[in-house]
């Protein structure tokens, strides 16, 4: 809970007592630890073991019927009333995560953000889409799931982009030396990465890259602290769609993933992969938001050679994109916009946040250049 007197009014459902924690739910640890510091809010965070014989049963007969068992679930009792129950997750299959308790009669309003839900994969999911109509608003990260989604539940249904935590990822007041010359993490172009080390080789650049499938992490908060910080001290990064690999199971979708995000906040010259939807062009419509690299690219240097012969079209991409994303993507957009739809006003906290934002926004168009090192 945050350290307002005030009787808590938002109830906020975290997975973070699990006991393994998987990378994408970062994320969602971030935007609630945030949460917690703009709203009043106590934190329902129930143990799970996810190793239990009790889980993959519960999991499976909740796909088949409307009847939603504990999968294992540390029982926790709310005491008290709230007006809002906020939860994330990644996919409807941990809604049955979210179906115990009895939060629905103890909150007045009810939303859930879900993090991966894709078109063609939504007959697949059985019974478990109609646990959200429990709620009042489902918030997508996929747009294009938008329609198709409320035309299957008796719930209201909208797009809320990604966020990211832009004070943490900002590289101002003390921009560190940009020693990384091109990032990648998660999902890769096997033909990208292959050209990729090449050039590295060829060029002598540090090409910083995935080298093991990471499934579990040690410490949420640690891990954005760090990544955050190799983000800061990189010059290009790679960022792709969600799922780009997998058309078998995205279909024709192509959506906007955290990467995109985190790369301009870190104000990093993001090369990738531009997603075909509409959304993308009016969340990073300011001028090389991204440089179009395809999933398959046959030389980087067709890429990249046109801004390495360039230090002033880098020093202006990393600004903006920094600039951009402390004025418009930061969480504090996004809690607001879950506020607005369902109807409650936002607390003094958040236009703290917002104005130390904008002071860091401001400091961008006047600090020194951000350091870059062209390619040798």
């Amino acid at each position: 809970m945050n350290n307002s007197s005030k009787k808590p009014r938002t109830l906020i459902f975290s997975q973070r007592n699990h006991r393994n924690i998987m990378p994408y739910l970062c994320p969602h640890f971030e935007f609630e630890d945030l949460i917690s510091e703009m709203d009043s809010v106590d934190l329902l965070a129930p143990r799970l073991d996810l190793s239990e014989r009790r889980f993959t049963m519960a999991k499976q007969l909740a796909y088949h019927a409307p009847i939603f068992l504990n999968p294992g679930m540390e029982k926790v009792s709310i005491k008290g009333t709230y007006d809002l129950f906020f939860a994330m997750c990644g996919s409807p299959m941990e809604l049955i995560r979210i179906a115990q308790g009895d939060w629905r009669s103890k909150c007045g309003k009810a939303v859930c953000l879900i993090d991966e839900l894709w078109v063609r994969e939504m007959a697949g999911y059985g019974y478990y889409l109609k646990m959200l109509e429990k709620f009042d608003y489902v918030m997508l990260y996929y747009s294009q799931t938008v329609e198709p989604l409320s035309k299957m539940i008796n719930a209201k249904c909208a797009f809320l982009p990604p966020g990211v935590d832009a004070i943490r990822f900002c590289p101002y007041p003390n921009p560190p030396q940009r020693s990384i010359d091109i990032y990648s993490i998660g999902r890769r172009s096997a033909t990208n990465h292959k050209n990729l080390l090449k050039v590295a080789a060829e060029e002598g650049l540090f090409y910083l890259h995935d080298s093991l499938a990471a499934n579990r992490v040690m410490n949420a908060k640690e891990h954005r602290t760090l990544f955050s910080n190799i983000a800061k001290r990189s010059r290009y990064f790679v960022v792709n769609p969600g799922l780009i690999d997998q058309p078998e199971v995205r279909g024709g979708q192509l959506e906007i993933g955290n990467r995109y995000f985190e790369g301009a906040a870190s104000g990093t010259i993001m090369i990738g992969e531009r997603p075909d939807n509409a959304v993308f062009e009016k969340l990073f419509d300011w001028q090389d938001s991204l440089i179009h690299m395809p999933y398959h690219c046959d030389d980087l240097r067709d890429v990249i050679g046109p801004i390495e012969a360039d230090r002033d079209r880098q020093d202006r991409i990393q600004r903006t994109n920094v600039r951009e994303a402390l004025k418009r993507h930061d969480w504090v957009y996004r809690w607001e916009e879950i506020l607005r739809a369902v109807g409650m006003e936002s607390l003094p906290a958040v236009n703290d946040r917002k104005a130390n934002l904008a002071n860091l926004a401001e400091l961008t168009m006047h600090a020194d250049p951000l350091e870059a090192h062209a390619m040798r």
